[in-house]
């Protein structure tokens, strides 16, 4: 039995489909699902249930899955170590990323350029996604590296601390705030309110910080696209609270204006955090563990909030 065989299998199991994993082992459906028959006929059980979609693995199938990835990794793990171990080790291929969109739209393009400018061989394919879709995408292998904020602790996943980013209020350059040197928290008091949706980290974080100010304002609109969010201020509809480096853009434009939030203390400070995360089992390929070292060299992470726009984004699916 070759691990080849092992990894068509985990590949099978990990994406439901035996499309999905003969794609990604360059070979056909049908090779791929003989591949899974041999298998079943050496254990003499049932690993997958074709009888539903998506494919669902039965339950000795999951204990052989478990296993099978463990050592399939730790195969792949080996070899990336082995050529790594080279001299000048031939930095080659795609490096996929996934970002939520505020993340990606200020903070990627010189990372990107400064990679591709130095491993002309390889290069990087950016996705801008809503948070649940960049866990997924790092989760089922389909990008190596995602970034997102308000990061928790995930079995499957390596997160990695990246930067903090200040909150400020965004406002309207007609408003009445936007002459100010800064608002305290208490004077949001009532005011019309443009919104984060319920289900992000990010709204959570300004409600537990109203709410610690015991500051009730009025939500007048709900967004899961900080860019939507952002133009109905414009409108304007209201104001909100944003990540600093968001506003960057408009600000330069005159469109929109960022006041500093005072609260009680210098330290009562509402900060936005950022992480790097990526499959904990399995060593990065090595164009990748290179653009992880690139992004968290502490000299080059601090990337101006007025980077330009990021290069080839493959997806535009806005999220916060």
């Amino acid at each position: 039995m070759q691990l080849e065989t092992l990894k068509i299998f985990c590949d099978v199991a990990r994406w439901s489909s035996f499309s999905r994993g003969a794609a990604e082992n360059g070979i056909s459906q049908s090779s791929a699902s003989q591949a899974v028959h041999q298998l079943e006929t050496r254990l003499g059980v049932k690993l997958i249930d074709r009888s539903k979609r998506p494919l669902v693995l039965t339950p000795r199938g999951k204990v052989y899955y478990e296993g099978c990835r463990e050592l399939v990794e730790r195969f792949e793990d080996l070899e990336n170590r082995v050529r790594s171990m080279a001299d000048e080790p031939r930095i080659v291929g795609t490096v996929g990323v996934a970002a939520i969109y505020s993340v990606g739209l200020h903070h990627m393009s010189r990372f990107v350029q400064e990679f591709e400018g130095r491993y002309p061989q390889a290069s990087i394919r950016l996705e801008y996604l809503h948070p649940r879709r960049v866990l997924e995408r790092v989760m089922n292998g389909g990008v190596e590296l995602g970034l997102l904020s308000y990061p928790r602790k995930w079995p499957e996943l390596t997160v990695l601390p990246w930067r903090e980013e200040t909150m400020v209020l965004a406002v309207h350059p007609s408003h009445r705030f936007a002459g100010r040197d800064g608002v305290a928290v208490a004077e949001l008091e009532g005011e019309p309110f443009i919104a984060f949706d319920h289900d992000l980290s990010i709204r959570r974080a300004i409600d537990r910080y109203l709410r610690h100010h015991s500051v009730q304002v009025e939500v007048v609109l709900e967004f899961d696209d900080i860019e939507n969010l952002k133009r109905a201020i414009e409108v304007p509809s209201g104001i909100s609270i944003l990540p600093e480096p968001s506003l960057a853009r408009e600000v330069r434009a005159g469109t929109l204006v960022a006041v500093p939030l005072q609260g009680a203390s210098p330290d009562d400070r509402l900060l936005r955090p950022l992480a790097i995360i990526h499959r904990r089992h399995g060593c990065l390929e090595p164009a990748a563990a290179r653009f992880l070292e690139l992004l968290t060299d502490q000299d080059r992470s601090r990337v101006p909030a007025d980077s330009p726009q990021p290069a080839r984004p493959v997806a535009a699916a806005a999220a916060p």
